[in-house]
Order: C-alpha cells, then structure tokens, then sequence
C-alpha cells in the first residue's frame, strides 16, 4: 500500500471569516465553501479539495481554542504562477512579503500576509 502524504489537512485561524473570505476568494478567484461543524463550536470555510487528489485540503476557521497570526509554519498554496496571485494580495487587503522567487528545480515561491497577520506561500512550477 501507498504511503499517504505527511499533510492531509490544514486549519488556517482566522479571527473575521468573511473578512479573509473574501481576501482568498479574491486571490485565488474561486469561492471558499461553507463547511458544517457538527460541534457548533467552529466557523469553517474550505478551499475547493478534491480529496482524491495529490496534495492536501484546508480550510478557514474562526474558532475560540486558537489565533490566527505569525508562527513557524508557512503553508504553501499550488497556482500556475505565482505572480498572478501575489498581485492580487494586496488589492485583496494583504501584504506581499517576498515577490516571486526561483527555488530552483522545485519552480517559484511568493511569500504573502493575509487580512488576518497569517504568512502563507504560493508555488508554481512555472
């Protein structure tokens, strides 16, 4: 059997949802879908996953048990190229931290800030 990938899954703390809704819809234009908690305790937004496929799936959340902020994981976003979107960051309400960068054989990375002080990437092969 197949080993899965180390990641299958990511939370994204956010602490106004619509607001970093729209900051990743208008990025990435696509719309985030509203996931159900079951427990009532969280507010989820899931970014379009097909859970088939490679990579992982992730959502927003608004929750009580944890904030949104600077820290030492950075997730990375897969886009065609990730100029398009560093461009939207900003009209989007962001920051662009670090403009695209060659990492070589592994494509191009754009380092970003969301609405809510989160630090994320954006990966392109091209």
């Amino acid at each position: 059997m197949a080993r899965p990938n180390a990641i299958v899954w990511f939370d994204l703390y956010v602490d106004d949802l619509a607001r970093a809704s729209t900051f990743y819809e208008s990025v990435f234009q696509r719309p985030l879908e509203v996931m159900d908690d079951p427990t009532g305790e969280t507010e989820m937004r899931a970014f379009p996953t097909d859970m088939q496929a490679y990579g992982a799936g992730g959502a927003l959340v608004k929750s009580a048990h944890a904030r949104p902020g600077m820290g030492g994981t950075v997730i990375y976003f897969s886009v065609e190229d990730c100029a398009v979107e560093a461009a939207r960051v900003a009209i989007a309400g962001g920051t662009l931290v670090r403009p695209k960068l060659s990492i070589g054989e592994f494509g191009f990375v754009a380092l970003c800030r969301d609405t809510e002080g989160n630090l994320f990437g954006l990966n392109s092969r091209r």
